[in-house]
């Protein structure tokens, strides 16, 4: 670090002139980058028992939409929006097989714009215990503080 305005006086408005010399400014840098790319490993693997899973296809478009270290996790499924908040969208209507009496699945108009329905989504969750809506909040609230502690770890620091 160099400091100019000679150190511990203050520049003509009052400011002191720090300037951060090449190698702190990159050590720097580099753990905030680190620490980042944990974050996002960590919240992608611990939110997997919270997220609905059916084929899988939900759970792996996580995987495949964030770039890793950029702090945004990306769901890629055309469906996640809807899965996320639990909340059944239509209009949907449902589609029939022969000899089948339930339905197979729904599907919505071309064009037609979708709306809320109020009621909730009701989630399987024969492969993932946990599996509901608000994943990510659910999973926070459970492993926030572990996954603070190993930034800061990566960071040369401790969490508070």
């Amino acid at each position: 670090m160099v400091i100019s305005n000679p150190p511990n006086q203050k520049s003509a408005n009052g400011d002191f002139n720090i300037v951060w010399d090449a190698n702190f400014a990159a050590n720097i840098n580099n753990g905030i980058e680190k620490a980042q790319e944990f974050i996002d490993n960590e919240c992608i693997k611990l939110m997997k028992p919270y997220t609905p899973m059916n084929t899988g296809a939900l759970m792996e478009s996580v995987t495949l939409g964030t770039v890793i270290g950029s702090g945004r996790l990306v769901y890629q499924s055309p469906y996640a929006r809807y899965q996320y908040y639990g909340e059944v969208y239509g209009p949907s209507i449902p589609i029939f097989e022969a000899g089948n009496p339930a339905p197979i699945g729904f599907f919505s108009p071309r064009g037609q714009k979708k709306y809320a329905t109020g009621r909730q989504l009701e989630y399987n969750t024969h492969k993932h215990a946990k599996a509901g809506k608000m994943w990510f909040e659910r999973m926070k609230a459970d492993y926030a503080a572990d996954i603070a502690k190993g930034a800061a770890k990566l960071m040369g620091g401790v969490a508070k």
